[in-house]
């Protein structure tokens, strides 16, 4: 378990440093995802090497959340004082998440050329 985890964060550190250093606007972590990714189409026998760890990783996923948890609990004074601004931005954010995806799926379905974008039953 050990080794593989050293590889899944050497993969992680070199997205980092490759962000920093070429001043990307991705996230570190996002480029290391990519370059693990690309590891793995062209070496498959890493991702099998990697396949159990990575599956324990996502079975205790809920885990990673617990951090955040105790940030709301540590700063719940500050978030009932803000509670109007922080319900009104996740209001607004889910409202143009949802748009923009509604949006997304018109384009990509004109430029397919799909005449169902409109979303009438074709029976």
């Amino acid at each position: 378990m050990v080794p593989a985890l050293v590889i899944i964060l050497s993969f992680q550190l070199v997205g980092e440093v490759a962000s920093r250093a070429l001043a990307l606007p991705l996230p570190g972590p996002v480029v290391g995802l990519v370059l693990l990714l690309a590891a793995f189409r062209l070496w498959p026998p890493l991702a099998e090497h990697l396949r159990g760890v990575i599956g324990g990783l996502l079975g205790h996923l809920s885990l990673f959340f617990v951090p955040a948890g105790v940030g709301v609990v540590a700063h719940l004074p500050l978030l009932r004082d803000q509670a109007a601004a922080v319900v009104l931005a996740v209001a607004g954010s889910t409202l143009l998440a949802l748009a923009a995806g509604a949006w997304a799926f018109v384009a990509v379905a004109r430029l397919t050329g799909n005449d169902d974008a409109g979303g009438q039953d074709a029976g």
